[in-house]
């Protein structure tokens, strides 16, 4: 169980390993086209959810629990790109079977 960490006031939530991976690259994407989005979490035991404004002045943190690379679906950080650019920011959407054509991507 990783951690992404939101700003210096170590506002953070936990998150699976293999999806902080994916959540990472769409992130990182999106910075590096200076777009600006909203991300929202559900907390764990359904302890509602919390909302970040992703904007590159904010310090960002994804720290990794596992000691080995997750497997990256490119399809899955596809459609993580495509909420975050949506009128509802990025969310976590169920994994989509990996495209035959584009095969195993890694980080």
């Amino acid at each position: 169980m990783g951690r992404f960490s939101y700003d210096s006031r170590a506002d953070s939530v936990y998150i699976d390993d293999r999806i902080l991976a994916h959540l990472r690259l769409a992130v990182m994407n999106k910075l590096r086209r200076a777009e600006l989005f909203m991300f929202d979490v559900e907390l764990r035991g359904d302890s509602g959810w919390r909302s970040f404004w992703v904007h590159p002045a904010v310090p960002l943190q994804f720290h990794f629990c596992g000691s080995r690379q997750p497997y990256i679906n490119r399809s899955w950080v596809e459609a993580l790109i495509r909420a975050a650019s949506g009128p509802h920011g990025l969310s976590i959407v169920p994994e989509p079977e990996e495209s035959a054509q584009d095969g195993p991507a890694t980080t």
